[in-house]
């Protein structure tokens, strides 16, 4: 995930996020869980590739778009950073969710922010995200958060290979954050620009797959 959103403001406390002091003396980020069985529950992770988790607000409004479609759903958290996204989906009643990130500091906090929340349906992938998708899956998630770095193209790379490679079926839904100036970011066929909103230098978007390039 390094470098991460390098021209995105930092986020403060009022917005989900705080710094506070390892033991060590270390920087680290703190993420407060907003809804769901975790609700209020609050991880620590390393304040490493300048990783900024989506803000509270944005996740409230994100999972009242997806609030019929979370329950025993998959889910796929690309960039994964703090796991905000994915946490807040399991927190909140999804079935699973897988993480992938290539950070070795961030899924190794991930892996331990899920044993302290005891939650047995979660995955964490230490991986660059383009090599994780760019194979065949073995099955097609229910729900993608994928929050890349900004203006670096990984929109146009990704959504291929989420695409053709099976990672999405009819009826997945895929959130996609990207920079503010990219307003129509090119989407396979067969996807629907389903809800989208923008604050500052931050879209925020929601399609819903409605053909995929390959039977899961």
């Amino acid at each position: 995930m390094a470098p991460r959103k390098p021209a995105r403001p930092q986020r403060g406390t009022s917005r989900g996020h705080s710094k506070v002091s390892s033991r060590n003396g270390g920087a680290q980020g703190e993420l407060r869980i907003i809804g769901g069985d975790w609700r209020s529950r609050k991880v620590r992770f390393p304040d490493a590739g300048g990783v900024r988790p989506t803000p509270a607000r944005t996740r409230e409004t994100l999972f009242n778009w997806l609030n019929y479609q979370l329950a025993g759903s998959r889910c796929l958290d690309l960039f994964a950073g703090s796991g905000a996204l994915g946490l807040e989906a399991l927190s909140r009643g999804a079935g699973s969710a897988t993480f992938v990130d290539h950070t070795p500091t961030l899924t190794q906090a991930l892996r331990s922010n899920l044993r302290a929340l005891e939650a047995t349906s979660a995955e964490v992938v230490c991986a660059k995200v383009d090599d994780y998708l760019n194979q065949p899956a073995q099955r097609a998630f229910d729900i993608v958060f994928m929050d890349p770095p900004f203006r670096q193209g990984w929109l146009e790379k990704l959504f291929p290979m989420l695409h053709e490679q099976g990672w999405v079926k009819p009826g997945s839904w895929v959130y996609v954050e990207h920079e503010s100036e990219l307003t129509t970011p090119s989407t396979p066929e067969g996807w629907h620009l389903h809800r989208q909103k923008s604050a500052g230098q931050v879209s925020y978007n929601l399609y819903q797959v409605q053909s995929a390039g390959r039977s899961e």
